[in-house]
């Protein structure tokens, strides 16, 4: 199938918000000025819709979501307490926690995987996957806790613009599939629909029938004051009459082109993208059918309550090191290199005919399209705040690209003329090694490489999580939104995320599994051995 056309010429106004075409939307209001009045507090200070990127995925499982970066924010917002997320503590998460998995091989295995150990390391992960299956499919994790509040992070990984739309906990029951203890294959079945029957409401039945979008315009109607026993935002606080939601974030279409980089396999939309089954044989979205699809979704997204909508774009995938750039750069000055393939495979050993890979000139045009994909956002946020709307636009694919290691930071010839290094928070900066967006590598005894991305090499780590917080957080200061102390009480007037809690919580930072070693070894014999990252990372994709 044939790549997009290059995007048009850029209207007059396209560059709004930004230096130039091409370069990131600095300017979250893309210079439209919109007048605003409000009274009271909504009741719903904080609501998420989007994808395993909200929903704090990390190394191939949603675990801790206590640390996504909603509720990172929900925490510097004082709101910490109020804010209501799905649990999946069980096992390591959903589908397979490679943290966890590589931990269990390290204390039974030691913390090198040499050829005699590979009967009894391959026997070990296969009791792990085995044990993570039962408890999803057949023990404690099958049946959800259900309750009538619905949460305010509503987001479900693997989702993409469609599934936002037309996913339910109702449609999401019919998708899973009678289970079965497949010995071959190990993996937990239809994870992202499991997921969903956490996070969306189930009770009372009639809820079973909303969407994220539609749990989301739930939430906005909750407006006026304490209704069915629940009080204010803080319980002292008017309520807000027309809003039910104060900033709701939007961060959705990472999926309709990640499976690129996942499957390193490029296939581009066709008739179908908006068939919740049809869909899952394309790993790139055609940018118009992205436009038609985000269009859908802008107008839902209009119809829900909420004072502040900020609309986050799609970062570059071909920057996760998931893929790494083999063979040097195409030329000198270029972003790409030749080839794309599995970050444990070494240069001297990567062979074309054999290694999977996507080449530098499909890099380029899922690149292009994701371009096309923020272009057709940045409109839809413009002509929302020429009508009025508070919406705001947060340029994440922009942020990821001035953290991007191989691609601008180690080349200066490959820099635009925009970019500049983004400048760590203090408590990152100081860290040895500096946090980066290599893949994390372990020394045997500490972090010696990476830190921004999971063991995964697509998800963030909590520290990473906590720098895309903190650019939410100046735009939500920009629409006006009060943060507080912990308890809700005083304002604050320069809110930072707290990073030395988050580092002290993120284990990848502070204590990475000793058998992530400079070669990868144990990652890639788990990818080769089990095929762990396909199989957790595709999301029970159906499709060729």
């Amino acid at each position: 199938m044939t790549a997009p056309e290059p995007s048009p010429a850029p209207a007059p106004h396209a560059s709004a918000g930004r230096a130039g075409p091409g370069a990131p939307y600095t300017d979250p209001t893309l210079g439209i000025p919109v007048p605003t009045s409000w009274r009271g507090e909504p009741r719903n200070r904080l609501v998420a819709i989007g994808d395993s990127l909200t929903q704090g995925f990390q190394s191939c499982a949603a675990f801790q979501t206590q640390l996504s970066y909603p509720a990172i924010i929900a925490h510097e917002l004082g709101w910490a307490e109020h804010f209501r997320h799905p649990s999946f503590d069980g096992c390591g998460g959903l589908p397979l926690n490679l943290e966890m998995l590589l931990r269990d091989l390290e204390d039974h295995c030691g913390p090198t995987l040499d050829w005699w150990d590979t009967p009894a390391a391959l026997f070990r992960a296969r009791r792990f996957m085995d044990k993570v299956e039962d408890y999803w499919e057949r023990g404690g994790g099958c049946t959800p806790v259900t309750n009538t509040a619905i949460n305010h992070n509503l987001a479900v990984f693997s989702w993409d613009l469609r599934d936002a739309l037309d996913k339910s906990a109702d449609v999401c029951r019919r998708m899973i599939d009678a289970p079965s203890d497949n010995l071959a294959l190990q993996v937990v079945e239809n994870p992202g629909e499991r997921a969903a029957l956490r996070t969306l409401p189930t009770r009372p039945p009639a809820s079973g029938a909303l969407s994220q979008v539609g749990a989301a315009a739930a939430l906005g109607e909750q407006t006026g004051g304490r209704e069915h026993g629940e009080a204010t935002a803080d319980g002292e606080r008017e309520a807000d009459p027309e809003h039910g939601i104060e900033t709701l974030i939007v961060f959705l279409g990472a999926n309709n082109a990640l499976s690129s980089v996942i499957e390193l396999k490029v296939v581009w939309s066709e008739e179908g993208y908006d068939d919740l089954h049809e869909k899952a044989r394309f790993t790139v979205w055609r940018p118009e059918h992205f436009a038609a699809e985000l269009g859908q979704l802008a107008d839902a997204v209009g119809r829900i309550r909420a004072r502040h909508v900020i609309w986050c774009t799609v970062p570059h995938v071909t920057i996760a090191p998931i893929a790494r750039g083999v063979h040097g750069k195409l030329e000198p000055g270029s972003r790409y290199f030749p080839y794309y393939t599995r970050p444990w495979i070494a240069d001297s050993a990567f062979d074309a005919d054999r290694d999977p890979h996507l080449t530098g000139e499909q890099a380029r045009a899922i690149d292009a399209a994701i371009d096309q994909y923020n272009d057709a956002m940045a409109e839809a946020v413009r002509a929302a705040r020429r009508a009025g709307r508070d919406w705001y636009l947060l340029d994440t694919a922009g942020l990821l690209d001035r953290l991007a290691c191989r691609r601008y930071y180690e080349d200066e010839r490959a820099r635009p003329d925009w970019w500049t290094p983004y400048p760590l928070p203090r408590e990152l900066a100081s860290l040895d090694p500096v946090p980066n967006s290599r893949f994390l590598l372990s020394d045997g005894d500490r972090r010696s490489d990476g830190g921004l991305f999971s063991l995964d090499g697509v998800h963030p780590t909590t520290v990473a999580y906590g720098i895309l917080a903190q650019e939410l957080i100046e735009v939500m200061r920009r629409a006006g939104v009060e943060f507080r102390t912990p308890y809700g009480s005083r304002p604050r007037t320069d809110p930072r995320v707290d990073f030395t809690r988050l580092v002290r919580r993120d284990t990848l930072i502070n204590r990475p599994p000793n058998n992530v070693t400079s070669g990868l070894h144990t990652i890639g014999w788990a990818d080769e051995a089990l095929d762990v990252l396909a199989r957790a990372l595709r999301f029970g994709r159906r499709g060729g």
